[in-house]
């Protein structure tokens, strides 16, 4: 039998593609009926930020590639033109989705629960527009800055992502053409308004609609002929040769500046928009047909998230849950102490973050700690962290960190902080030459009775307090020695040229880690090709690269059982005869992020799990500083064992991949419902519980029992 040629770009799904249906799925869940209504608004929020980062980045790239004349093919043999011709057909089909859910589903619901939205501006009662007026004489008008363009004043500055009110305008008494006029909505002021109302129920209007109803006021001398909303969204991939970079520092800043004003790859006009003024915009722009989108309803659905933030329907929303106690380091504990007694294994948003960030601050008070060494790729804008690093150097440990400034649309945020922990005397190194440092771990040197002790986090997820409590990911703390001296290992290389010829416990990227993840496939198609049992499975937030997908084939093959749980791009294909009908992959959009890495190899009877920061992509196995690490203690292979069960049995979020590529959700008939965050939720809160009986000093905080429940 001749073998099977597992790179056929026939068994490969184009990453750009996949990514699209994650974005429906997350639309699904502003379609479905059963979750509260003002969490669809935040589902649906969602979805359009998603978009907005996909084209600056994902098709902004792609039509970099077409114009050079870029013609390789992708792993499913489609070239970057073909895919932004694929491409544009989804994404017009996913963004009139959006506003069929917006427009069909979810305004009437909002109506019927006592909130209102004044689509425009002619829907007002006299009263209201009175106010209106009011409003904008006292509040707005203040603020706008309208830009006319004719012979002397050429075409503005669109920056991108604004909100604009563009206007073919015409000289009062004169027969000269029509004009072009705009005025950005100005992003300073709260684009929702809430209309004076009496009773319970409440009426809003945006402020675009505000502005355009007094455009008059802003061109005196002039007729307005019309008046549209109108949006572009513009190349924001940053180009950095930081070979040629003398200072990266510097040259990220002047990239930065650079963003606002790449080229323009989308319009977005409101739907029934004038020819004229289309046609107008299409020519300054350079804007291609496909590129175009009529929209109907407002635009930048990102604003439903200041209608969710709106006072006076928590009824409508999911109770918000707070993250939990860890049973195995009571309030007050001194962390080193604990650790040393057992590594302990942290599960966010469930368990508190609040361990995480007093693993610093203890470090950066306790008089025994020399030295602090810590990645940073993105941090809350109110860091405590970065407080307490810089009160660390402040007290006199030798502090070392390293801030990833290419850390994308974090970079500004990173600049900031890097600069502050440099004046509270921080060693402050800014990643390395060609590579994102994506990797998160805290090493801590601490002198102790009998020698210098290392104490290490490892992590699957940033060290942001604030995202901390939206993302699901995995936490250890340790003093494993093993682990010590590797954690010693990665900073060396990371703060010089220092490369260890052999790890202990931990895997890097992207010299060492795509081959260790090839080896633990290939381990188990061997199991499988001897008659024994082989298993794996693999939660992660993307998988798109080649050879990963190629060995999982090859295992699949040899009869390898796979259970994959992607929750974004995944280009691999089920249910392929022979090649992949032992795999099966499943997608978890729930109230929480999916954003953990957790892997789990039979081997033979005797598992292995791990965790890491790498995604199965290209860029984090071949271009990112990533650490994948070993869960060696029993007690927690098991708690991590007991997650990867709970989202394979999850039937409530959770969406299967079909052998057409397409994603349904499970089917449930028969079935007791099951919701693994859910779970996750009520587990944190009763381990929480049973900490506090028995010791009133355990656990800080436990959710009152209305609190519990999760979308």
């Amino acid at each position: 039998m001749s073998k099977k040629d597992f790179s056929n770009s026939k068994y490969y799904t184009n990453r750009e593609l996949s990514w699209i249906l994650f974005d429906h799925r997350v639309l699904n869940e502003a379609r479905d009926k059963s979750i509260p209504l003002f969490e669809r608004l935040k589902f649906l929020s969602i979805t359009a930020s998603n978009l907005d980062e996909f084209f600056m980045i994902r098709v902004a790239s792609l039509k970099d590639m077409a114009d050079l004349g870029y013609e390789k093919q992708d792993i499913a043999g489609l070239t970057p033109v073909k895919q932004l011709e694929l491409l544009s057909q989804a994404i017009h089909e996913l963004v009139e989705r959006q506003y069929s859910t917006y427009n069909r589903s979810l305004v009437p619901k909002l109506a019927q629960n006592g909130l209102q939205i004044v689509r425009q501006h002619e829907e007002l009662t006299k009263e209201e527009a009175i106010y209106i007026d009011r409003y904008f004489e006292e509040n707005v008008y203040p603020v706008l800055t309208p830009m006319a363009v004719d012979s002397s004043r050429p075409f503005p500055l669109i920056r991108n992502k604004t909100l604009n009110i563009g206007a073919m305008v015409h000289k009062k008494n004169s027969k000269e053409e029509l004009e072009f006029a705009t005025v950005q909505v100005p992003g300073v002021l709260d684009r929702v308004v809430e209309l004076p109302t009496e009773g319970k129920a409440k009426r809003i209007i945006l402020l675009e609609e505000i502005i355009e109803r007094n455009i008059d006021k802003l061109f005196l001398n002039y007729d307005i002929i019309c008046a549209h909303p109108f949006r572009i969204m513009r190349n924001a991939d940053l180009t950095i040769e930081e070979d040629e970079a003398a200072d990266l520092l510097k040259e990220i800043e002047k990239q930065l500046k650079k963003r606002q004003w790449g080229e323009a790859i989308r319009l977005e006009v409101e739907h029934g928009c004038d020819r004229r003024l289309l046609h107008f915009l299409t020519e300054e722009l350079r804007m291609e047909e496909q590129n175009i989108y009529e929209i109907d309803g407002p635009l930048d659905l990102t604003v439903l998230m200041k209608i969710y933030g709106l006072d006076g329907f928590e009824h409508l929303k999911t109770p918000k849950y707070t993250p939990q106690a860890v049973p195995e380091l009571p309030a007050g504990c001194n962390l080193f102490e604990e650790i040393r007694k057992k590594d302990i294994l942290l599960h966010h948003p469930y368990q508190t973050f609040e361990p995480v960030v007093n693993f610093i601050r203890q470090a950066a008070k306790d008089p025994e700690v020399l030295a602090i060494k810590q990645t940073l790729y993105r941090v809350s804008g109110n860091s405590p962290i970065i407080a307490a690093l810089a009160q660390a150097a402040e007290n006199g440990k030798q502090v070392t960190v390293l801030v990833e400034l290419k850390a994308r649309f974090d970079e500004e945020n990173n600049i900031v902080w890097a600069k502050m922990l440099e004046k509270a005397g921080c060693h402050v190194i800014y990643g390395l030459v060609g590579l994102k440092t994506h990797s998160k771990i805290t090493l801590v040197v601490r002198r102790e009775e009998d020698g210098i002790r290392r104490y290490v986090h490892l992590g699957t997820g940033n060290y942001n307090d604030a995202t901390a409590k939206l993302y699901t990911d995995i936490g250890l703390l340790t003093c494993s020695e093993s682990i010590g001296e590797d954690a010693t290992a990665v900073f060396n290389m990371l703060s010089g040229y220092s490369e260890p010829l052999l790890w202990n416990k931990l895997s890097l990227a992207p010299l060492w880690l795509k081959d260790r993840f090839l080896n633990l496939i290939q381990r188990e198609r061997d199991y499988a090709l001897e008659g024994k049992s082989a298993h794996m499975i693999a939660k992660m937030n993307s998988l798109c690269d080649r050879d990963i997908i190629a060995a999982l084939y090859e295992a699949s093959s040899a009869g390898v059982k796979i259970e994959l749980i992607v929750r974004g791009i995944c280009s691999l294909k089920v249910g392929i005869k022979g090649v992949s009908e032992n795999i099966t992959v499943r997608s978890i959009v729930g109230n929480f992020l999916e954003h953990s890495r957790i892997f789990y190899f039979e081997n033979g009877g005797d598992y292995e799990i791990y965790c890491g920061s790498a995604d199965w992509m290209p860029r984090n196995l071949e271009r990112r500083v990533e650490i994948l690490f070993p869960i060696d203690r029993s007690e927690l292979k098991n708690k991590l064992m007991h997650i990867l069960q709970c989202q394979l049995k999850d039937n409530v979020k959770a969406s299967v991949l079909q052998e057409d590529g397409t994603y349904a959700k499970v089917d449930k008939r028969g079935k007791s419902l099951f919701q693994s965050q859910e779970v996750f939720c009520r587990e944190a809160i009763d381990a929480a519980k049973a900490a506090l009986k028995e010791n009133p000093l355990a656990a800080r905080t436990f959710i009152p029992e209305t609190h519990q429940k999760q979308s």
